[in-house]
């Protein structure tokens, strides 16, 4: 019998690499993976007209799209992306010194609702007390003028204080001129390192965010597989085939990294790195699934419940599938 035909849009990662060169194959389908390097040229294409029969896809926008009786998608619990996120804050020094002096200050961002600010605003109120209520959030593009991308955020249940960028600059710009007072997201401004003004929040990051993960063991999740419902419903078995390859794709990566004779990649201390990654995340430094990913889902749900995304939090359970049906055997026959 013909396999199932999926398509299948995501970045190249690493760990989906296997996946894009056909060395791991989903048992009884035939997976179409279409490497666009853009998530958020993915997620609008997922979310405004489902072009693919699964993609990566914003978590935060599959939760809500839940929340409000859209369940266009189901969501495989694999998590192409997730970032810590305090080496993505960059402040004016002569305004702000300490996480604290957020507070009422004008800040740039591509979206209120993308899901790195969720995460962004979730870690600063709960380690430092910053209350997100207070700040101005600017929006717009980080590199060029006018909006990013063509989103179709999540409408919160409150409104937050969100203006948006109708300057001939983009927000970059706007921080290296100091019209604003810090910028925070997903990418590094131009204008650090050439500005002496313009630096990170936290300088020594990945100190702090590697003391956060262990305190919290929050690794937070930027992204996961989101897949049409109706494909689920009609090949109910698809979901733990697809998570089964997933795993297997991860395992390629691991035995990639690992170093026997001769790195394989460009990384000077990635002996050093590949240890302290091991050694801080266990043996499994990206896992799927859900309960070993419980702590940063939990956070993920509270975090959206107190930034005004949901009235209360969603079962877990009732967001993903394909981890608990894969039972080892083969693919029926379609």
């Amino acid at each position: 019998m013909p396999e199932l035909k999926l398509t299948f849009a995501c970045s190249t990662y690493d760990r989906m690499l296997a996946l894009r060169t056909g060395d791991v194959k989903p048992e009884g389908i035939d997976l179409e993976y279409k490497a666009i390097e853009n998530p958020r040229a993915i997620f609008d294409r997922m979310g405004w007209k489902a072009e693919f029969d699964l993609s990566e896809f914003s978590s935060t926008e599959y939760i809500s799209r839940i929340s409000r009786g859209d369940r266009s998608f189901v969501a495989l619990p694999v998590f192409p992306s997730r970032v810590f996120r305090h080496g993505f804050i960059f402040v004016n020094r002569r305004r702000i010194a300490r996480p604290q002096d957020l507070n009422g200050k004008r800040i740039g961002i591509v979206l209120y609702t993308q899901t790195a600010m969720l995460w962004v605003r979730g870690m600063l109120a709960s380690e430092y007390g910053v209350d997100p209520d207070t700040i101005t959030w600017v929006e717009g593009s980080m590199r060029a003028a006018g909006a990013h991308g063509n989103p179709n955020p999540p409408k919160l249940l409150k409104a937050p204080r969100v203006v948006q960028n109708t300057s001939e600059k983009s927000l970059e710009q706007l921080l290296d001129e100091g019209e604003l007072d810090a910028v925070a997201g997903t990418r590094v401004p131009a204008c650090f390192g050439r500005n002496p003004d313009i630096v990170r929040l936290f300088p020594d990051f990945r100190a702090a965010e590697r003391d956060y993960f262990k305190r919290t063991r929050i690794h937070p999740i930027m992204h996961l597989v989101a897949m049409k419902r109706e494909i689920h419903e009609a090949h109910p078995w698809a979901a733990a085939s697809l998570y089964k390859a997933f795993m297997a794709a991860k395992q390629r990566c691991y035995d990639m990294i690992n170093i026997e004779v001769a790195p394989r990649y460009i990384l000077p201390w990635l002996l050093a790195d590949v240890e302290e990654m091991y050694e801080v995340f266990g043996r499994d430094p990206w896992p799927y699934g859900v309960q070993a990913n419980r702590p940063t889902l939990e956070a993920l749900m509270r975090y959206m419940v107190e930034q005004h995304y949901l009235a209360k939090p969603l079962s877990l359970a009732d967001l993903f599938v394909g981890e608990t049906e894969w039972k080892g055997k083969a693919a029926p026959a379609i």
